[in-house]
Protein backbone atom coordinates (compact mmCIF):
# COMPACT_ATOMS: atom_id res chain seq x y z
CA UNK A 1 0.00 0.00 0.00
CA UNK A 2 1.24 3.52 -0.88
CA UNK A 3 1.21 5.33 2.47
CA UNK A 4 1.85 8.70 0.85
CA UNK A 5 -1.29 8.33 -1.31
CA UNK A 6 -3.32 7.25 1.73
CA UNK A 7 -2.19 10.31 3.70
CA UNK A 8 -3.01 12.59 0.78
CA UNK A 9 -6.50 11.10 0.66
CA UNK A 10 -6.96 11.59 4.40
CA UNK A 11 -5.74 15.19 4.13
CA UNK A 12 -8.30 15.92 1.41
CA UNK A 13 -11.04 14.29 3.49
CA UNK A 14 -10.02 16.31 6.57
CA UNK A 15 -10.47 19.56 4.67
CA UNK A 16 -13.90 18.42 3.60
CA UNK A 17 -14.59 17.75 7.26
CA UNK A 18 -13.50 21.30 8.13
CA UNK A 19 -15.89 22.71 5.55
CA UNK A 20 -18.68 20.51 6.87
CA UNK A 21 -18.13 21.60 10.49
CA UNK A 22 -18.10 25.26 9.49
CA UNK A 23 -21.29 24.81 7.48
CA UNK A 24 -23.01 23.03 10.35
CA UNK A 25 -22.01 25.77 12.82
CA UNK A 26 -23.34 28.49 10.49
CA UNK A 27 -26.68 26.68 9.98
CA UNK A 28 -27.22 26.12 13.71
CA UNK A 29 -26.28 29.72 14.46
CA UNK A 30 -28.84 30.89 11.88
CA UNK A 31 -31.52 28.87 13.68
CA UNK A 32 -30.54 30.34 17.06
CA UNK A 33 -29.19 26.95 18.09
CA UNK A 34 -25.48 27.56 18.25
CA UNK A 35 -23.19 24.53 18.20
CA UNK A 36 -21.47 24.09 21.52
CA UNK A 37 -17.72 24.35 21.21
CA UNK A 38 -18.02 25.13 17.51
CA UNK A 39 -14.92 27.30 17.51
CA UNK A 40 -12.84 24.63 19.19
CA UNK A 41 -14.11 21.95 16.84
CA UNK A 42 -13.38 24.10 13.80
CA UNK A 43 -9.89 24.99 15.05
CA UNK A 44 -9.18 21.31 15.87
CA UNK A 45 -10.24 20.06 12.46
CA UNK A 46 -8.22 22.80 10.76
CA UNK A 47 -5.11 21.91 12.76
CA UNK A 48 -5.63 18.20 12.03
CA UNK A 49 -6.04 18.92 8.32
CA UNK A 50 -2.92 21.09 8.26
CA UNK A 51 -0.88 18.37 9.94
CA UNK A 52 -2.13 15.71 7.52
CA UNK A 53 -1.54 17.98 4.55
CA UNK A 54 1.99 18.81 5.68
CA UNK A 55 2.91 15.17 6.31
CA UNK A 56 1.40 13.99 3.02
CA UNK A 57 3.24 16.75 1.16
CA UNK A 58 6.54 15.57 2.64
CA UNK A 59 6.15 11.84 2.01
CA UNK A 60 6.86 10.39 -1.42
CA UNK A 61 6.71 6.71 -2.35
CA UNK A 62 9.09 5.68 -5.18
CA UNK A 63 8.26 2.50 -7.11
CA UNK A 64 10.95 -0.07 -7.90
CA UNK A 65 11.10 1.00 -11.57
CA UNK A 66 11.18 4.74 -10.76
CA UNK A 67 13.65 7.37 -9.67
CA UNK A 68 12.72 10.79 -8.27
CA UNK A 69 14.24 14.18 -9.11
CA UNK A 70 13.73 16.59 -6.19
CA UNK A 71 12.95 20.15 -7.23
CA UNK A 72 14.04 22.19 -4.23
CA UNK A 73 13.36 25.82 -3.40
CA UNK A 74 15.97 25.72 -0.67
CA UNK A 75 18.83 24.38 -2.82
CA UNK A 76 21.15 26.79 -4.66
CA UNK A 77 20.89 24.70 -7.85
CA UNK A 78 17.14 24.42 -7.59
CA UNK A 79 17.32 20.63 -7.29
CA UNK A 80 18.94 17.95 -5.18
CA UNK A 81 22.11 16.46 -6.61
CA UNK A 82 20.99 12.93 -5.76
CA UNK A 83 17.90 11.21 -7.07
CA UNK A 84 15.41 9.55 -4.75
CA UNK A 85 15.72 5.76 -4.74
CA UNK A 86 12.81 3.29 -4.46
CA UNK A 87 10.90 3.28 -1.18
CA UNK A 88 9.13 5.77 1.10
CA UNK A 89 11.10 9.03 1.09
CA UNK A 90 10.81 12.38 2.88
CA UNK A 91 11.14 15.83 1.31
CA UNK A 92 10.64 19.29 2.75
CA UNK A 93 6.89 19.97 2.56
CA UNK A 94 5.86 22.83 0.26
CA UNK A 95 9.53 23.69 -0.36
CA UNK A 96 10.36 20.62 -2.42
CA UNK A 97 8.44 18.52 -4.89
CA UNK A 98 9.39 15.36 -6.77
CA UNK A 99 9.33 14.55 -10.50
CA UNK A 100 9.16 10.81 -11.11
CA UNK A 101 10.90 9.16 -14.08
CA UNK A 102 10.56 5.52 -15.10
CA UNK A 103 13.76 3.58 -15.76
CA UNK A 104 11.84 0.58 -17.15
CA UNK A 105 12.34 -0.42 -20.76
CA UNK A 106 10.16 1.42 -23.23
CA UNK A 107 9.39 0.73 -26.88
CA UNK A 108 8.91 3.35 -29.55
CA UNK A 109 7.43 1.91 -32.77
CA UNK A 110 7.25 3.55 -36.18
CA UNK A 111 5.04 1.54 -38.52
CA UNK A 112 2.94 1.86 -41.63
CA UNK A 113 0.06 0.17 -39.75
CA UNK A 114 -2.18 2.82 -38.16
CA UNK A 115 -2.62 1.09 -34.80
CA UNK A 116 0.91 -0.22 -34.18
CA UNK A 117 2.98 2.89 -33.50
CA UNK A 118 2.83 5.84 -31.14
CA UNK A 119 1.73 8.06 -34.04
CA UNK A 120 -1.61 7.28 -35.66
CA UNK A 121 -1.49 6.61 -39.38
CA UNK A 122 1.50 5.81 -41.57
CA UNK A 123 4.58 6.55 -39.45
CA UNK A 124 7.12 4.43 -41.35
CA UNK A 125 10.52 5.91 -42.25
CA UNK A 126 10.86 6.87 -45.89
CA UNK A 127 14.45 6.43 -47.03
CA UNK A 128 16.38 6.58 -50.31
CA UNK A 129 18.90 3.84 -51.17
CA UNK A 130 22.31 4.32 -52.79
CA UNK A 131 20.89 3.46 -56.22
CA UNK A 132 18.05 5.97 -55.88
CA UNK A 133 15.23 3.58 -54.95
CA UNK A 134 12.68 4.61 -52.33
CA UNK A 135 11.89 2.29 -49.41
CA UNK A 136 9.65 2.57 -46.35
CA UNK A 137 11.06 1.07 -43.17
CA UNK A 138 9.07 -0.15 -40.15
CA UNK A 139 11.18 -0.19 -36.97
CA UNK A 140 10.98 -0.34 -33.18
CA UNK A 141 13.45 1.17 -30.70
CA UNK A 142 13.64 -0.43 -27.26
CA UNK A 143 15.34 1.91 -24.79
CA UNK A 144 15.43 3.11 -21.20
CA UNK A 145 16.57 6.16 -19.26
CA UNK A 146 20.07 5.88 -17.85
CA UNK A 147 19.53 5.62 -14.04
CA UNK A 148 22.79 7.48 -13.45
CA UNK A 149 21.81 10.45 -15.65
CA UNK A 150 18.21 11.11 -14.68
CA UNK A 151 18.96 14.59 -13.33
CA UNK A 152 20.66 15.56 -16.60
CA UNK A 153 17.70 14.12 -18.48
CA UNK A 154 15.36 16.29 -16.40
CA UNK A 155 17.45 19.39 -16.98
CA UNK A 156 17.81 18.88 -20.74
CA UNK A 157 14.60 17.20 -21.84
CA UNK A 158 12.27 16.59 -18.87
CA UNK A 159 9.41 14.41 -20.18
CA UNK A 160 9.94 15.36 -23.85
CA UNK A 161 12.69 12.80 -24.49
CA UNK A 162 10.50 10.40 -26.48
CA UNK A 163 9.28 12.89 -29.09
CA UNK A 164 12.33 15.15 -28.98
CA UNK A 165 15.13 12.55 -28.83
CA UNK A 166 14.15 8.96 -29.58
CA UNK A 167 11.93 9.60 -32.59
CA UNK A 168 14.08 12.09 -34.55
CA UNK A 169 17.36 10.30 -33.83
CA UNK A 170 16.00 6.92 -34.90
CA UNK A 171 14.51 8.25 -38.13
CA UNK A 172 17.65 10.19 -39.01
CA UNK A 173 20.02 7.28 -38.37
CA UNK A 174 17.87 4.86 -40.38
CA UNK A 175 17.80 7.23 -43.36
CA UNK A 176 21.57 7.85 -43.21
CA UNK A 177 22.53 4.16 -43.00
CA UNK A 178 20.00 3.04 -45.63
CA UNK A 179 21.48 5.51 -48.12
CA UNK A 180 24.80 3.62 -47.94
CA UNK A 181 23.34 0.43 -49.45
CA UNK A 182 21.72 -0.57 -52.72
CA UNK A 183 18.18 -1.85 -52.65
CA UNK A 184 19.24 -5.41 -53.47
CA UNK A 185 21.69 -5.35 -50.55
CA UNK A 186 19.02 -4.09 -48.15
CA UNK A 187 16.65 -6.83 -49.21
CA UNK A 188 19.07 -9.75 -49.00
CA UNK A 189 22.83 -9.82 -48.54
CA UNK A 190 23.53 -6.71 -46.43
CA UNK A 191 20.37 -6.46 -44.32
CA UNK A 192 22.01 -7.84 -41.16
CA UNK A 193 25.02 -5.57 -41.62
CA UNK A 194 22.74 -2.55 -42.05
CA UNK A 195 20.86 -3.40 -38.82
CA UNK A 196 24.17 -3.70 -36.95
CA UNK A 197 25.31 -0.30 -38.18
CA UNK A 198 22.00 1.33 -37.25
CA UNK A 199 22.18 -0.23 -33.79
CA UNK A 200 25.73 0.97 -33.16
CA UNK A 201 25.07 4.52 -34.42
CA UNK A 202 21.76 4.88 -32.59
CA UNK A 203 23.27 3.54 -29.36
CA UNK A 204 25.98 6.18 -29.49
CA UNK A 205 23.57 9.05 -30.15
CA UNK A 206 21.04 7.98 -27.52
CA UNK A 207 23.85 7.54 -25.01
CA UNK A 208 24.83 11.14 -25.61
CA UNK A 209 21.32 12.13 -24.61
CA UNK A 210 21.18 10.18 -21.33
CA UNK A 211 19.34 7.19 -22.81
CA UNK A 212 20.33 3.54 -23.14
CA UNK A 213 19.54 1.61 -26.33
CA UNK A 214 18.44 -1.90 -25.43
CA UNK A 215 17.66 -3.15 -28.95
CA UNK A 216 16.81 -1.99 -32.45
CA UNK A 217 14.30 -4.04 -34.43
CA UNK A 218 13.93 -3.70 -38.18
CA UNK A 219 10.33 -4.84 -38.51
CA UNK A 220 9.74 -4.63 -42.24
CA UNK A 221 10.78 -2.94 -45.50
CA UNK A 222 8.20 -1.80 -48.05
CA UNK A 223 8.91 -0.92 -51.68
CA UNK A 224 7.15 1.23 -54.24
CA UNK A 225 4.60 -0.48 -56.44
CA UNK A 226 6.80 -0.04 -59.53
CA UNK A 227 9.79 -1.68 -57.89
CA UNK A 228 7.67 -4.48 -56.41
CA UNK A 229 6.31 -5.23 -59.91
CA UNK A 230 9.86 -5.23 -61.34
CA UNK A 231 11.03 -7.60 -58.61
CA UNK A 232 8.11 -9.90 -59.30
CA UNK A 233 8.89 -9.97 -63.03
CA UNK A 234 12.53 -10.67 -62.30
CA UNK A 235 11.63 -13.54 -60.00
CA UNK A 236 9.34 -14.99 -62.67
CA UNK A 237 12.14 -14.76 -65.25
CA UNK A 238 14.60 -16.41 -62.86
CA UNK A 239 12.12 -19.19 -62.14
CA UNK A 240 11.59 -19.76 -65.88
CA UNK A 241 15.36 -19.88 -66.41
CA UNK A 242 15.73 -22.37 -63.59
CA UNK A 243 12.91 -24.45 -65.06
CA UNK A 244 14.60 -24.45 -68.49
CA UNK A 245 17.90 -25.42 -66.94
CA UNK A 246 16.16 -28.22 -65.08
CA UNK A 247 14.63 -29.51 -68.33
CA UNK A 248 18.06 -29.46 -70.03
CA UNK A 249 19.61 -31.35 -67.16
CA UNK A 250 16.77 -33.84 -67.24
CA UNK A 251 17.26 -34.42 -70.99
CA UNK A 252 21.00 -34.88 -70.44
CA UNK A 253 20.30 -37.43 -67.74
CA UNK A 254 17.84 -39.28 -69.97
CA UNK A 255 20.37 -39.34 -72.83
CA UNK A 256 23.10 -40.58 -70.51
CA UNK A 257 20.75 -43.23 -69.16
CA UNK A 258 19.89 -44.37 -72.70
CA UNK A 259 23.61 -44.48 -73.59
CA UNK A 260 24.36 -46.51 -70.50
CA UNK A 261 21.49 -48.88 -71.32
CA UNK A 262 22.72 -49.35 -74.90
CA UNK A 263 26.26 -49.86 -73.72
CA UNK A 264 25.04 -52.44 -71.22
CA UNK A 265 23.07 -54.27 -73.90
CA UNK A 266 26.06 -54.26 -76.24
CA UNK A 267 28.31 -55.56 -73.50
CA UNK A 268 25.75 -58.25 -72.72
CA UNK A 269 25.67 -59.37 -76.38
CA UNK A 270 29.46 -59.51 -76.52
CA UNK A 271 29.63 -61.46 -73.29
CA UNK A 272 26.90 -63.82 -74.52
CA UNK A 273 28.72 -64.36 -77.86
CA UNK A 274 31.99 -65.03 -76.06
CA UNK A 275 30.22 -67.47 -73.78
CA UNK A 276 28.61 -69.30 -76.73
CA UNK A 277 31.92 -69.50 -78.59
CA UNK A 278 33.71 -70.83 -75.55
CA UNK A 279 30.88 -73.32 -75.00
CA UNK A 280 31.14 -74.55 -78.61
CA UNK A 281 34.89 -74.83 -78.29
CA UNK A 282 34.59 -76.82 -75.10
CA UNK A 283 31.94 -79.03 -76.71
CA UNK A 284 34.10 -79.64 -79.80
CA UNK A 285 37.08 -80.52 -77.62
CA UNK A 286 34.89 -82.90 -75.63
CA UNK A 287 33.56 -84.53 -78.82
CA UNK A 288 37.07 -84.90 -80.21
CA UNK A 289 38.28 -86.52 -77.03
CA UNK A 290 35.21 -88.80 -77.06
CA UNK A 291 35.78 -89.89 -80.67
CA UNK A 292 39.44 -90.53 -79.96
CA UNK A 293 38.52 -92.68 -77.00
CA UNK A 294 35.91 -94.63 -79.04
CA UNK A 295 38.42 -95.19 -81.82
CA UNK A 296 40.95 -96.56 -79.36
CA UNK A 297 38.38 -98.91 -77.86
CA UNK A 298 37.26 -100.24 -81.27
CA UNK A 299 40.81 -100.96 -82.24
CA UNK A 300 41.18 -103.19 -79.20
CA UNK A 301 37.62 -104.68 -79.41
CA UNK A 302 36.44 -104.98 -83.05
CA UNK A 303 33.32 -107.00 -82.08
CA UNK A 304 32.04 -104.27 -79.81
CA UNK A 305 30.47 -102.41 -82.70
CA UNK A 306 28.54 -105.50 -83.78
CA UNK A 307 27.29 -105.97 -80.27
CA UNK A 308 26.15 -102.35 -80.03
CA UNK A 309 24.37 -102.71 -83.42
CA UNK A 310 22.44 -105.73 -82.28
CA UNK A 311 21.61 -104.14 -78.92
CA UNK A 312 20.15 -101.05 -80.56
CA UNK A 313 18.19 -103.12 -83.07
CA UNK A 314 16.77 -105.87 -80.90
CA UNK A 315 14.20 -103.91 -78.78
CA UNK A 316 12.25 -103.00 -81.95
CA UNK A 317 12.11 -106.50 -83.42
CA UNK A 318 9.07 -108.70 -82.47
CA UNK A 319 9.33 -111.68 -84.95
CA UNK A 320 12.04 -112.31 -87.48
CA UNK A 321 11.97 -114.92 -90.33
CA UNK A 322 15.28 -115.66 -91.89
CA UNK A 323 15.91 -117.77 -95.04
CA UNK A 324 18.10 -120.77 -94.63
CA UNK A 325 20.84 -119.29 -96.70
CA UNK A 326 20.85 -115.74 -95.11
CA UNK A 327 21.58 -115.28 -91.40
CA UNK A 328 20.58 -111.51 -91.33
CA UNK A 329 18.12 -109.20 -93.11
CA UNK A 330 20.88 -106.80 -94.13
CA UNK A 331 24.58 -107.06 -93.75
CA UNK A 332 26.32 -106.09 -90.55
CA UNK A 333 28.56 -103.07 -90.59
CA UNK A 334 32.14 -103.62 -91.33
CA UNK A 335 34.33 -103.91 -88.27
CA UNK A 336 37.69 -104.18 -89.96
CA UNK A 337 39.43 -101.02 -91.00
CA UNK A 338 39.82 -100.57 -94.68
Amino acid sequence: MNIASVLQGLASFSWLLVVGVIALAVVRAARAKPLKGAVSIIIGTIVFSLVLTTVSAGLVFIQADQRGVVISAVSPQGYREQTLQPGLRWVIPFAENVRLYSIARQTYTMSVAPAEGQVQGDDSIRARTRDGQEVNVDASVIYSIDPNKIILMHIEWQDRYEDAVVRPLARGVIRDIASQYGIEEIVSSKRTEMVQKITAELSTKLGGNNLILVDFILRDIHFTEQYAAAVEQKQIAEQNALQAEFVVQQKKQEAEQARQTAQGQADAVVIQAKGAAEARLIQAEAEAKSLALISAILQDNPDLLTYQYITKLSPNVQVMFLPSNAPFIFPLPETQPR
